[in-house]
């Protein structure tokens, strides 16, 4: 038993991936080409986060999801290989580029077809649903995109959703320096203003848990 998480040396964390996470070999090589990247390849989700994602679409038996900010496509592949046939992953991004290395991917799995990718902001993007009628039509939504606009992103996601509907928002422990009033820099403020925004909204349940760079989970009540 432990009163706190424990932490995780390289040992514990590689027993943990190969006994608990299920990375099929098309995720897992393109985790690899986005490694490639060099100083971009931080965005990169780690695959016990892609695992969690996929399991969280299955337990909210979720059909159509949606994703700001998708980079290389690895989240957006993870939680489509948990959807059923007729369920969509609609990806917000807005590079053309980054979104392109995860495209055959996506269809050498056999998912491109669950996959609807935008290419702009995503916050208009997601106006645009709000606009189409899509109030309440979303079953689970995932934010990692930039810092700035994670409040409007979770606003905008919880109109999006139905009732019992989940939203993830990933890096709210942003390496620690939430943490750390000493850092002033904007990402920092940013993650630390959206966190104290969740933390006093009663229209969600909420649950932040340490998995990769800190996950805040919130269930629209």
């Amino acid at each position: 038993m432990s009163v706190k998480t424990i932490q995780l040396d390289d040992s514990v964390y590689d027993y943990m991936l190969r006994l608990g996470s299920r990375e099929p070999d098309v995720l897992r090589r393109l985790r690899a080409e986005t490694a490639e990247l060099g100083k971009y390849s931080y965005m990169q989700i780690s695959p016990e986060l892609g695992q969690f994602l996929g399991l969280l679409a299955e337990l909210t038996g979720a059909r159509r999801t949606i994703e700001v900010g998708t980079f290389t496509g690895y989240s957006a592949l993870a939680v489509a290989l948990h959807l059923p046939a007729d369920g969509r992953v609609l990806a917000c991004d807005i590079s053309e580029e980054w979104t392109g290395i995860g495209r055959p991917y996506w269809r050498e799995a056999g998912v491109e077809d669950r996959i609807d990718l935008r290419i702009g902001p995503g916050g208009e993007t997601l106006d645009a649903l709000i606009a189409e009628g899509g109030t309440g039509a979303y079953d689970m939504a995932f934010i990692d995109a930039d810092k700035d606009g994670y409040i409007d992103y979770f606003e905008k996601a919880l109109v999006l959703l139905r009732p019992g509907g989940l939203i993830a928002i990933d890096n709210v422990l942003w390496s620690g320096r939430v943490a750390d009033q000493q850092d002033q820099k904007p990402g920092t403020v940013a993650i630390r203003e959206f966190n104290e925004h969740v933390a006093q909204d009663e229209r969600v349940t909420l649950a932040m848990v340490p998995i990769g760079d800190g996950l805040t989970l919130a269930r629209k009540r």
